[in-house]
Order: C-alpha cells, then structure tokens, then sequence
C-alpha cells in the first residue's frame, strides 16, 4: 500500500500559499474501487487478521451474534434474517381463568368510572346503578380469584374502591342507612389501611340526620385515628365538631375547638363560627378579639397590581391578558369576595352589641377594618351604617351619613348618591331624587342603579320616553339589572306600546320565575290587550305562587264574572273574601251574587260585615233591611229601618220604606213617618230650587249638596210633583235602575233603590297593595341600596 502514498516536495519557505492544492490521496474515496489491498480486505477478514504467530486473545461477541461458525467462511447474520419471517403469535385461551378474571376485573374498574362521571354530570339514579352493578361484579370476581389463586392475592384496591364509591352514591341519593352500613364493612375491615379516616363521612351522615351525638362521637373517632402529622384533616374535623356543638347549643365547647383552630392553622370560616359562638353567649370583648383575629387571617393571593401592564411591552400585555381572567384568577376573586363577606357580615352583626350603641360599634368596626388589608370595607361599612339608621326609622342620621361620602372616591360616592337619591324618591321630594340621581350618575357613568333612579325621577315627572333612555342605558351597563327592565316594562303601558311592555315582562319572567309582580303585570297587560283568556291563565300562575294573594283572587273572579262564569267568579271571589274579608269591593260583589240566586238570608251576613267597615255609609244598612224584608222577616226589617232613622234621621229612602211597612203592618207611626218625610222632600226640593237659581245666577257652578246627611252619593232620587200628598199608599217614584226588589203593587214600590244591581257597572279592581301596576320595583334592590 506504502507505492500509492506521495509524500508532499519540498518547497520553498517563502511560498506562503503552497501546499493548498495538494492533498493526502489516501483520504480520496473515488480510487477505492482501484484500490486492489482495500478491496482484499473488504472481501476478506485480511485486514483483521492477527500478525502470524500470535494468539486472539477470547472475547464475549457471541451474544452480538459471532459464532465460530462466522470464522469458518459462513455469512455474517447477527439478526437471523436468514431465517426467514418469525412464527405468528400464539392466540390468547379466553377461556382460561387467568383471562376471564382480567376481563372481569376491567369491567369492574369501567363501571366505577361510569359511576363517578354519572355523579359529577348529576344523574345521582344511574350513578347509584352503576355502583351497584360493580359491586355486584366485584363479588363474583372474588370468588373467582379465591378459586384460583391463594386468598393473599386479592386486590383489595379495587375491593376498597368499589365499596367506598357505593357508600358515596347511598349518601349521594339520601339513602343514609345503606350508606352508613356500607362505610361500616369498609371501617371494620382491618385489611383495608386508613379506613378509619371514613369515620368523618359518617359523622356527615349523622350530622344531616341531626343524630348531633353519634356525629361529634364518629368525628372524634376519626379524629384519633388520624396521625398528627395530617394537620389539614385534622384541622377539618375539629371544624365539623365545632359547628355540631353550634347546632346543639353547646357554645362553649364550640368556642374550645374554634380557638384551637385559630391558634393553629387559622381560617375565615373558623373565625367566623368564633364570632357566632361569643354573639351566642354575650362576650362582648371577646367578639372584639375574634373580629381581630378574622380581619389578620391571610388571603394569600396575588395583589391586583400584578395584572398591571408595567410597560407597552406586547408580550408582557398577552400574557397579562391570558391571566386576567384565568381560572386561578378566578378562585382569588372567590376568596376575597368571601373573605368580605365574612368580614361584612360579621361587623353588622357586632357592631349593635359591642359598645353603648350601635353607631359606636360600627365607628370601632371601621376603625379595625381601616387598619387591616380591607381597606376599602370601611365605607361599605359606613353605608350599612346609614342603612341600620333606616330600619330604625331615623332618616334624617341615615341622610348625614349618607352624605358623608359626597367627597369621596367616585365609586362610594355614587353608591352613597344612589342611596340617597332612593330616600328622597320614596319621600316623594322628586327634585331632590333627581339632583343625587345626577351626581351618582356623573360620579359613576356605568351604575345601573344609579340610572335606574334616575329614570324613575323623570317616570315621576311624565317623561316616559326620556325615563325609557335611562332604564335602556342601565341594561346596557348590566343586562341583569331586572329593576331597570321591569321599570322599562311599565313606562311601555304607560306610553300604551303593550307588545313591547309584554316583551319586557316575559324576559323578566325567564329570568325570576316566581316573581308575583312580573307574573301579575303580564296577566295586566293581556287583560289590556283584551285577551282574557291568556290573563286568566297568567293569573292561575300568580295564585300557584302566592295562593293567598286576595287581591289576585278577586282579580281572577272579575275576569270569570266578565267572561259569564258566576260560578267561578263565585269561587275565586269567596276565597278573596276568606283570605281579606275587609274588601268592600269583593263583600259588595258576594252580596249581590246571593240576592240575584235568590238567598237573601247569606247576603245579609256581607252587608253586615260592610257596614262595619264603613258605619257611616247608610247604603249597607239599608241593604241589610232590604234583605230582611225579601226574606219575608218584616219585623225584623221594621227593626233595622227604625235604627237606621234614629242613626240617619234625615235619609229619605229610609223613611219612604218605613212608611211602607208600616202601611202594610197597620201600625199607627205611619202618619209620623208620612210627616217626617213629606217635611223632608219638601226641604229637599227647596234646596234643589235654591241651587237651580244660583247656578243660573252664578253662570253655571256645578257645586251640589246631598238631600240627606247619609244618602248614597251615587243614587239620585226626586219627588214626582211638587205639592203631592201621601196617602197610606205611596206613588212610584222614578229611580236611576231597576232596584232588586220587586212588590205586586207598583205604586207602593220603593222609589228607594238599592245600592247593588245587576245592571251597575262595577269598578274593576286591582291588586294595589300587594301588586300595582304603577308600583315600581324599588328602583334599587341591589346589596347598596336594599342589604339583606
């Protein structure tokens, strides 16, 4: 090989660039194939071949496939190509009882899972099947196993779960007594390890059964079977029986695992119960430490500068962006909002028991808050304070702590303007609303509450298109402002666009469901829109809501009396009057029902009933006489007519029926009562005289005078001729309708006419007390305006 290596000449020094173009022509690959030594040794092991006389030291290659039978010429093959392809594959036995154990036991851990995702979509039946079904199989499966294999194999994992997820599906559907005896195989079973922490599950049974005792005992028992080093769990349970001893009563015992849970690992919740326990029992310094205790209790979450844009970096904004809203984020927002809820809730209900007076509480209640992480609670506080003033009654202390605040950030001062503008509202001082309507509008252009006051101010000065701009602009800002929308919803009857009133009120009917006034305001606009038929069937859904709503009921009875239905006019008015038998208008309409089917005998017990409510209307006691006398009781009649005359001595029909009665009975007081009112119309007709020339000299003033102290304003009555005598029997005299009572002899029918008829158009009633259609739905019930 040495011929085909050329060595590079010799060259002189000073050539700086020789050299370049010349190569060793060893490294050159096209000659190889000329090569006549390389291609001897490629074909050969030549190359490889120890010098002559010298042994191959022994090395381990058979394992990468050398063999002896490599050096003895045969081709090199270290992965058995030569063959050929490898056997197929042997097919599984199915029927061996390895296999069907194995299937078997998928199948179990398939129907667990199924169980467990049936539970978290909610389907509790099918979870509780499932779970069941495991069980079942996981038996057989046992079975099984102890056949073939020693008792020790067992997988007792899969035992464990099975019948912890069936306990769980029996607590799950209420079925407690299942659960608690499954939960009892599991804890009894010494095979299973740290069962007993399932103690705690059972306690929770025995805690929704209010079995009190047996859960404070399996608390406990859990309790001192989990090793300390298990802080949190323990911390869990000591929880649980502290909220036990509450239900029970036994504060004090609470107050010991409370503190102890404070002093260890402390949390909202245990220094929520804490304040509970010591309101429970009176501690007033003791609540001052434990609402200490709760405000230093640490959030551990991110402060809301970090999701603050440092620069205009666009990378660092994305990923600001991406974790905005994110779903850590999320659960932040969460712990805070309840930890102010905690904290809210707490100081309200200290703050009227811890110092003198309750304005001296919460001023100390500020005061900690002012000094701890939630500083911006304290004007919340200072709005609940005003708030507490209202429910005293002392509006004029809630106005100056309201108005505290009109120096403050924007976001309290429109809170504080909201309230305030609400107060004035309800105290119809409309100017007033309107000005802190403004400034909550100004201080806070995207408060829904403060626009929807602002709405019901101009709504209260006739401006309903301009009042329907501002709820519109506060759906906007919030499209679960249902104050606004209701609001919207009535500014539409009131402009009579009832289809978009009707939209307005079926949106609001899909969001609250069950509201009385959204369900009656739809039922309102169908009657207006004269659809009876579906206002019936709104209002059958108000009374499933509020059965005992009289106002509805009589509204669903006018509607059935106006469709020709008495008998179910009947019975929804019968039940108005059951629930509020002091409606005039329902008494009125039950007693002219039984006059026209002929009971006179059970109208007399709701005229009655009228004319003590309204003892100085003559019209009820004369209807109470009249029904005596239809009845064919003439004694008793004469009775009631004489008691009226003593109490309304100057009440014509009264007189004109006595006179009749006593005509017919032949009793000699006849010509004393024929005096009495011959006398009578007399000076009513001088009356009238009077007022016919004044109102002619006058140019028409329309004033009018009543001829009797307690006649019906409604019914007027005049003497057929002036200078007429009056024999024992009286002349007709024309009346305004037909009365209800009827005599064979017309010409001593009573020219008296009965308050009541069928002809009478009755005013429709509307539930104004419980439901009015121009109640608005108090403008703000958000947590500022209206707190729980």
């Amino acid at each position: 090989m040495m011929q085909n290596v050329h060595l590079a000449p010799e060259t002189d020094e000073d050539d700086l660039y020789s050299g370049y173009n010349d190569y060793n022509p060893t490294y050159d690959t096209e000659e190889l194939e000329n090569d006549t030594a390389f291609q001897q040794a490629v074909r050969t092991s030549h190359g490889r071949r120890p010098p002559d006389g010298v042994a191959r030291p022994m090395t381990a290659v058979r394992a990468a496939g050398f063999t002896k039978a490599a050096l003895r010429g045969s081709a090199f093959d270290p992965l058995g190509q030569s063959r050929g392809p490898a056997p197929p594959l042997e097919a599984k036995n199915e029927d061996s009882p390895e296999e069907k154990i194995r299937q078997l036991e998928k199948k179990v851990n398939e129907l667990v899972e199924e169980s467990c995702v049936a539970n978290g979509c909610g389907d509790l039946k099918l979870a509780l099947e499932k779970a069941k079904d495991a069980g079942r199989k996981e038996r057989v499966l046992v079975r099984q196993r102890e056949q073939v294999t020693t008792p020790e194999n067992i997988n007792l994992d899969l035992t464990y779960s099975v019948l912890f997820n069936l306990a769980s599906q029996y607590s799950a559907n209420e079925m407690y007594a299942e659960a608690l005896n499954t939960y009892q195989v599991i804890v009894k079973n010494k095979m299973f390890s740290n069962a007993g922490r399932l103690k705690v599950n059972m306690g929770n049974i025995y805690l929704k059964q209010r079995n009190y005792s047996k859960a404070i005992k399996f608390y406990r028992m859990a309790l001192d079977q989990i090793p300390s080093v298990h802080k949190e769990m323990r911390i869990k349970i000591l929880q649980n029986i502290g909220v036990t001893f509450i239900k029970t009563g036994q504060y004090s015992d609470a107050i010991n695992s409370f503190e102890h849970i404070m002093s260890m690992a402390p949390n909202l919740k245990a220094g929520f119960n804490l304040i509970l326990s010591y309101f429970a029992v009176g501690d007033q310094e003791k609540m001052k430490k434990a609402f200490q205790k709760l405000i230093a209790v640490p959030l551990e979450i991110d402060e809301d500068d970090k999701y603050i844009s440092p620069n205009d970096d666009p990378h660092t904004n994305l990923v600001i962006e991406a974790i905005k809203n994110d779903h850590l984020r999320q659960m932040e927002r969460e712990r805070k909002a309840m930890a102010e809820k905690y904290i809210m809730t707490a100081a309200k209900l200290i703050a009227p028991v811890i110092e003198t007076s309750f304005a001296v509480g919460y001023d100390w209640c500020v005061e900690v808050v002012k000094a701890s992480q939630y500083v911006e609670l304290a004007n919340d506080l200072e709005i609940n304070k005003a708030i507490t003033y209202l429910r005293q009654k002392d509006f004029n202390q809630a106005v100056e702590t309201l108005k505290m605040f009109e120096k403050k950030d924007s976001r309290v001062k429109s809170a504080a303007a909201t309230n305030l503008s609400f107060l004035y509202y309800l105290e119809n001082e409309f100017a007033q609303a309107s000005s802190y309507a403004d400034l909550a509008v100004n201080s806070d252009r995207y408060n829904p509450s403060a626009l929807t006051n602002k709405g019901n101010t101009v709504f209260a000065n006739g401006d309903y298109e301009k009042a329907a701009e501002f709820y519109k602009e506060a759906l906007r800002n919030d499209s679960s402002c249902t104050e606004a929308l209701y609001n919207i919803g009535l500014t539409y009857k009131k402009l009579n666009r009832l289809d978009e009133a009707l939209d307005c009120f079926l949106k609001l009917h899909a969001i609250l469901r069950n509201s009385a006034q959204v369900l009656y305001q739809i039922a309102h606009v169908y009657e207006l829109m004269e659809d009876p038929n579906q206002a019936i069937e709104w209002l059958m859904q108000l009374i499933s809501v509020v059965p005992t709503d009289s106002r509805a009921l009589s509204k669903l009875g006018e509607l059935y009396d106006s469709e020709g239905d008495k008998s179910q006019a009947f019975q929804y008015y019968y039940e108005s009057y059951r629930y509020f038998p002091s409606n005039i208008e329902v008494i009125e309409w039950l007693g002219a029902y039984y006059i026209d089917t002929q009971f006179c005998e059970k109208a007399i017990q709701y005229f009655e009933r009228a004319s003590l409510i309204q003892p100085t209307q003559v019209k009820w006691q004369l209807m109470v006489a009249s029904c005596f006398r239809r009845s064919g009781n003439y004694q008793k009649a004469l009775d009631t007519y004489k008691d009226i005359h003593r109490k309304f001595p100057e009440n014509v029909e009264c007189l004109r029926f006595l006179v009749r009665l006593c005509t017919d009975i032949g009793l000699k007081e006849v010509q004393e009562y024929a005096t009495k009112l011959k006398r009578l119309e007399k000076m009513k007709e001088i009356r009238e005289q009077r007022i016919k020339s004044g109102r002619d000299g006058s140019g028409g003033s329309r004033s009018k005078r009543e001829g009797s102290a307690g006649s019906d304003s409604g019914q007027n009555c005049s003497a057929s001729s002036k200078g007429e005598r009056l024999g024992a029997r009286l002349r007709a005299l024309p009346g305004t309708n037909e009365p209800y009572e009827s005599s064979s002899n017309k010409e001593i029918d009573a020219s008296y006419v009965d308050p009541l008829g069928p002809q009478i158009e009755r005013p429709k009633t509307a539930a104004k007390k419980r439901i009015d259609e121009d109640d608005f739905a108090d403008e703000e019930l958000g947590d500022d305006l209206l707190p729980e």
